[in-house]
This record gives C-alpha cells, sequence and structure tokens, in this order.
C-alpha cells in the first residue's frame, strides 16, 4: 500500500512538471484558478465565523 502511494505521487509530480514544461501559460492560468478557490472558500468561511459573532 505504502508503494503504491509512493508510486502515484511520483506520477502526479511527473504530470505537473511536464505540464509547467510543456505549457508554462496554461500551468500558471490552473495556479491562478486554484488560488482564487481558495481565496473564495476562506472569504466564506470568515464570512461565516463573523455572521456568528454578530
Amino acid at each position: 500500500m505504502v508503494q503504491a502511494k509512493k508510486i502515484a505521487l511520483f506520477v502526479i509530480v511527473v504530470f505537473v512538471l511536464y505540464t509547467i514544461i510543456t505549457s508554462p501559460s496554461r500551468a500558471a492560468d490552473l495556479v491562478q484558478i486554484g488560488f482564487e478557490g481558495v481565496s473564495s472558500a476562506a472569504r466564506g468561511v470568515g464570512d461565516f465565523m463573523s455572521e456568528l459573532v454578530n
């Protein structure tokens, strides 16, 4: 089981590096979309907590 996780992680890392090398602009777009999603989720949690306090 541990060996399978290591292999899967290796495959993911190789795929990410391949994507970055072959299409850096597309990779940058995907990273930006990811950060926007995380930012939006954090803002939503902050709004929720603010409403609980009020």
